[in-house]
C-alpha cells in the first residue's frame, strides 16, 4: 500500500497549526502577566473626569455626609443610585449658590435633565453584582471603594477581578461590621480586632457568601 500524501497546499495550514500551537500559550501568558503587572490592565486608579468637580473630601469626610445621602438606593436596590440634581441642589440653592463651577448642577435642575456623572466603578455586562447584598450583610463602603472620604477625586481603588471578589467571599471575615456602620470610613471595631469581630458577625448572622459560578453569571 503506498503511503497517503498531503496536498501541497496543507503544508501552509500545518505551519499554521504549529504557529499556534507554540504562539497561543506565550500569548495567554503575556496577557496574564499585564493583568497583574500593570494596575491600569483592571483598572485600578481610574478616574475620569466629571461634568462637576465635586470633592468627596470635602461632602464625605470634612463635612461627615452619609453616602446614603447621595446614594440612597444601596442599601434596597442592586445598583449605588447616582444622585439627581435636585439631591445637590438641596443644599445648594442657600450654599454658593452662583458658583461658577456648580452651573451644570443648577442647569440640570432647572430644565429637569440629569447630570451626566461619568462611573467610576463599572462591571463588565457579564458581570451580576448587587449593592443591597452585600450592605445588608454589613460589607463597609470602604472595602471596596477604599476611603472615599479622603478623595477629590474619586479613583477606582480595587482591581475588581473574579479573584478579588472569590477571596472575600471565601473568607468575609475582614470586612464585615454592623450595618449602621457601613458607611463608616476608618472603621474600627471595639477592641480592635477585626477578624474576631467579623468571624462573630458571620456566625450569628449565618453569612455564607456563595463561591458558585451562577451567583455572578446570570
Amino acid at each position: 500500500m503506498s503511503r497517503y500524501r498531503f496536498p501541497e497546499w496543507t503544508e501552509k495550514f500545518k505551519l499554521l497549526v504549529g504557529l499556534l500551537v507554540i504562539g497561543a500559550p506565550i500569548y495567554i501568558g503575556a496577557l496574564a502577566f499585564y493583568g497583574i503587572a500593570d494596575g491600569q490592565a483592571i483598572s485600578i486608579g481610574y478616574r475620569p473626569k466629571q461634568p462637576v468637580p465635586y470633592s468627596h473630601a470635602l461632602h464625605a469626610g470634612e463635612l461627615g455626609l452619609d453616602c446614603r445621602y447621595c446614594h440612597d438606593s444601596v442599601e434596597r436596590s442592586s445598583k449605588a443610585s447616582v444622585p439627581p440634581a435636585k439631591t445637590c441642589m438641596n443644599c445648594h440653592l442657600g450654599l454658593a449658590p452662583s458658583a461658577e463651577s456648580l452651573q451644570p448642577i443648577r442647569d440640570a435642575y432647572q430644565h429637569n435633565k440629569p447630570v451626566r456623572w461619568v462611573r467610576v466603578h463599572d462591571l463588565p455586562d457579564y458581570v451580576y453584582f448587587n449593592h443591597s447584598a452585600h450592605v445588608v450583610r454589613g460589607v463597609g463602603c470602604e472595602s471596596c471603594h477604599g476611603r472615599i472620604d479622603q478623595m477629590v477625586e474619586v479613583h477606582q481603588e480595587s482591581p475588581l477581578t473574579m479573584g478579588w471578589c472569590l477571596d472575600c467571599h471565601r473568607a468575609p471575615e475582614e470586612h464585615l461590621r454592623d450595618p449602621k456602620d457601613v458607611t463608616v470610613m476608618g472603621y474600627r471595631p471595639a477592641g480592635g480586632d477585626q477578624l474576631a469581630a467579623g468571624s462573630r458577625l458571620r456566625d450569628a448572622n449565618n453569612i455564607n457568601p456563595p463561591t458558585n459560578c451562577s451567583t455572578c453569571h446570570r
